[in-house]
């Protein structure tokens, strides 16, 4: 699955990318170099991000399935034990 960003998060990126080579390096960036060097990051770096994502989300999820036999148990055979509470209370 390819990496890809709406071009309006994309042009957002590329802002980011000037500023730092701006601040940072000892020449400027233009935009089309920032978009490149954007793209490079995506398909290079971006699968390991995502797929590092994948597997918290993944990890996150199966820690809140384990709990559902807790948070939504409900006990089996209630309705005679419920009579019967009620009859000794009265005894």
């Amino acid at each position: 699955m390819a990496i890809g960003l709406s071009r309006e998060i994309r042009n957002q990126a590329v802002a980011p990318i000037e500023r730092y080579f701006l601040e940072n390096m000892e020449h400027r960036i233009g935009n089309i170099a920032a978009g490149g060097l954007l793209g490079f990051f995506l398909e290079e770096i971006g699968p390991a991000i995502y797929n590092q994502a994948v597997a918290d989300v993944q990890e996150r999820l199966q820690m809140r399935v384990s709990e559902l036999d807790i948070e939504i148990h409900e006990a089996e055979f209630q309705y005679w034990r419920k009579f019967d509470k009620a009859r000794k209370g009265r005894s």
